[in-house]
């Protein structure tokens, strides 16, 4: 029974033989020991004692790479080489790890939520097109398009442009008319230099703004802070704006002034026409805070549009180059259409609380459309 026991723990005996002990502290530069501290090699190790103190075997006759790692340290690399079975004191110093975070973009995705997508609105001045404003970033969304470039309605899945939805700050906007000849509806109510933000949805939009069925286009006038002037001239026309803030910024107004002349894009074509549509447009919109929880708004808008065109000739070449003809058409008469829009809403924000805030909206427009026309033709084929 004796030598059964002996035979058994032999090997046991000479397998301790064979490791030597690595021991010591782990501290980092200002001599205070480090708790957790991984102590490895290959698929063996330890950890450091709250004191920092570890002990770890390690084979002899060859090298072994100890590795020293902690999550708020740099980690730290030794070799060792043990001849015999003896103690090794070894005692790291560990640098605190510096880690530089990246930046951390935070989004907020509300509107996304609620079926809205919101357009960046200093786009407005790197499209170029011949109605620059608002209508031009929608132009570039899917599913929106129109068929006149002259013309800043729009369609939204093929649905008709009365059917578009337009908010300026949660009040809704009166788009009265259309031009009978279809040449085109002059200004955008939208005054691109009065605009803070831009969101559109081109469905699937909250039932808050109504009930059409192509689109909502949400815009945010500025609650101007500082007093500021804006003009922007062009062969065109002109923009003017100017906004201020009182009574310790409790009341903030803005106005813009826009004046257009389409005479340079119409009179170009092929019908020799005396065409000079103008359009001018005046709004303003004030903003007075009476108290923390009531707000008070007011929006206005007077737009004249007028069109005079008389056309004159036309000219239409067709055939072969053996057999040329010329259509020729000659107008007499003219036409007279001027479209006067005023417009003007006042509503009252009351914040119940973080989660409840409730308006009310008051609107009023009135809306004078005169159209003369008196236009014959006769033509001349050879």
């Amino acid at each position: 029974m004796k030598q059964l026991i002996i035979i058994l723990f032999f090997p046991v005996f000479i397998f301790a033989q064979k490791t030597a002990i690595l021991k010591g502290k782990v501290t980092d530069r200002n001599n205070n020991p480090i708790e957790n501290v991984a102590i490895t090699y290959s698929d063996k190790g330890t950890t450091s004692d709250k004191n920092g103190n570890y002990k770890l075997s390690i084979p002899i006759h060859k090298t072994t790479v100890v590795t020293f790692s902690h999550i708020s340290f740099e980690k730290k690399i030794k070799k060792f080489t043990a001849r015999g079975t003896k103690t090794f004191n070894y005692f790291p110093k560990l640098e605190a790890l510096d880690k530089n975070l990246k930046e951390v973009v935070v989004k907020n995705r509300k509107k996304e939520a609620q079926g809205m997508l919101k357009i960046n609105s200093k786009k407005m001045n790197d499209l170029i097109g011949a109605n620059a404003g608002v209508e031009n970033i929608l132009m570039t969304l899917p599913g929106v398009n129109n068929n006149n470039e002259l013309s800043t309605q729009y369609n939204v899945r093929g649905g008709n442009f009365d059917e578009n939805l337009v908010y300026v700050n949660g009040i809704e906007v009166y788009r009265p008319f259309l031009i009978r000849s279809g040449q085109q509806e002059g200004l955008s109510f939208i005054n691109s230099q009065m605009v803070q933000n831009i969101n559109f949805s081109a469905g699937g939009f909250q039932a808050r703004y109504g009930d059409r069925l192509s689109s909502v286009l949400d815009i945010t006038y500025r609650k101007p802070q500082s007093f500021k002037a804006q003009i922007d001239l062009s062969l065109l026309g002109a923009n003017i704006s100017v906004e201020n803030s009182y009574l310790n910024n409790q009341l903030n107004v803005i106005v813009g002034v826009r004046y257009r002349d389409n005479s340079l894009f119409v009179n170009n074509k092929q019908t020799e026409v005396n065409f000079r549509p103008q359009f001018t447009d005046f709004q303003t919109y004030l903003s007075y805070k009476y108290s923390n929880k009531l707000t008070l708004n007011f929006l206005s808008n007077f737009s004249l549009n007028k069109y005079n065109y008389k056309p004159l000739t036309r000219k239409t070449r067709f055939g072969g180059f053996v057999n040329p003809i010329e259509l020729v058409v000659f107008y007499q008469g003219q036409e007279k259409d001027e479209f006067k829009t005023l417009f003007g809403a006042f509503s009252a924000d009351y914040k119940i609380n973080e989660n409840l805030k409730l308006t009310g909206t008051i609107s009023s427009f009135n809306t004078q459309e005169e159209e003369y026309f008196d236009i014959a033709a006769a033509y001349n084929l050879g």
